[in-house]
């Protein structure tokens, strides 16, 4: 699998293990939403061991900033709230941040 694809599977495991947290606190579903968000988040957990690099702090850091993309594209999918192009440019950024942190050379 490829280094994107785990990044935005583990993205979408991550936000929706925390949304079933949001779900339960903030609209007011039950506690038995926590289930499949604590089994989401153990799923992320495990798809960012799957990266290959030298470093965890490295394969995080590039992780931030997909999920800072698949957040916005949350928002509009599941919640229906369409990103503004602030949302958007903040994304990109987001994005040239985590290639910048991936394809650059780094010392060993």
């Amino acid at each position: 699998m490829s280094m994107v694809l785990i990044y935005v599977a583990a993205a979408f495991c991550e936000i929706a293990g925390c949304f079933s947290f949001w779900a339960w606190l903030r609209l007011g579903r039950t506690p038995l939403w926590l289930v499949p968000g604590g089994l989401s988040l153990v799923a992320f957990a495990s798809l960012l061991t799957l990266v290959q690099v030298d470093a965890a702090g490295r394969a995080f850091a590039a992780y931030g900033g997909i999920y800072v993309a698949v957040s916005c594209l949350w928002m509009w999918m599941v919640e229906g709230v369409r990103p503004d192009r602030w949302d958007m440019v903040g994304a990109a950024l987001c994005l040239v941040g985590a290639a910048v942190i991936v394809l650059s050379p780094h010392r060993a």
